[in-house]
């Protein structure tokens, strides 16, 4: 659940930064995970998600499929944005009740 959590602390952090980044060139050994998103994904076949921000690339979302393969999510996508808004308000409600 920690994991969980970070995650998303994570990425509401890059999230509120300005989601413009300037193109920076890549370096043969700092390369982005994440070269092309894909926009639709069904949720039943994820098993995993991870947040990646690296300095040299844009914010990027790993998903790890029930068949073991990994595809990259684009941030922007509904579902996954409505995702992040749950667990957020799931954190917030639980940090309440442990005041």
């Amino acid at each position: 659940m920690d994991v969980k959590v970070l995650a998303v602390v994570v990425f509401l952090t890059v999230a509120m930064r300005d989601s413009q980044t300037e193109a920076k060139p890549i370096s043969l050994v700092e390369r982005c995970w994440c070269r092309a998103t894909l926009h639709t994904v069904p949720q039943r076949s994820i098993r995993e998600i991870k947040f990646l921000h690296t300095p040299n690339c844009p914010f990027q979302v790993i998903a790890k499929l029930k068949n073991n393969r990994e595809v990259c999510i684009n941030p922007n996508t509904k579902w996954l944005q409505q995702y992040l808004k749950n667990a957020i308000s799931k954190i917030r409600k639980s940090k309440k009740r442990n005041n």
